[in-house]
């Protein structure tokens, strides 16, 4: 069978089922959850060990109300180390090389940070958008400039992100060919 470079890319299902669903629901199987006992197994308190110490590094460079993000990126960083610790292993689907999971991870990111920056801070937000010291002529094509890159962001980092993953994937591939 004559397979392309580029067909180790494409969304694999197996009997029907998308892999994508397996690979991202598996590594939650993997974390047992803790139970009320005093003493815990070593596998929980370990996993504890590293919770803890995570939230304590996340937490030391932020003030007081950037504190409510810690549990979503604390989870989001247990869930991408998972998926691509997984993805290690030989014959498994890495789901983090799909252009529709990164850009589906980017894209609510990015829109919270906007959206709450906008809230927050609406003068420091749209202060942005024009550089200071910008002759008065450029600003409204400056603040149009500046609008579209501000969309394009997440856009453009999901699809580099991808692009590189891709790209080594593609020269191991080729390597060992």
């Amino acid at each position: 069978m004559a397979l392309g470079f580029f067909d180790q890319f494409l969304s694999p299902t197996h009997l029907g089922i998308p892999l994508i669903l397996i690979a991202m629901v598996f590594p939650w199987i993997l974390y047992p959850a803790p139970s009320n006992r005093w003493l815990n197994n070593r596998l929980i308190t370990l996993q504890g060990q590293f919770f803890n110490r995570f939230t304590q590094q996340l937490f030391l460079p932020l003030n007081q109300g950037g504190h409510k993000w810690a549990l979503i990126m604390t989870s989001l960083m247990v869930f991408l180390l998972s998926i691509n610790l997984l993805g290690l292993l030989p014959y498994t689907f890495t789901p983090t090389t799909q252009l529709s999971l990164n850009m589906g991870l980017a894209v609510p990111f990015w829109l919270a940070t906007v959206i709450i920056g906008m809230r927050n801070q609406p003068t420091a937000a749209l202060g942005h958008l024009s550089p200071e010291g910008t002759p008065t002529p450029l600003i409204p094509v400056l603040i149009i400039i500046e609008t579209i890159s501000l969309f394009i962001r997440p856009i453009a980092l999901g699809v580099r992100l991808t692009a590189k993953l891709t790209a080594g994937h593609l020269l191991i591939q080729l390597i060992a060919t």
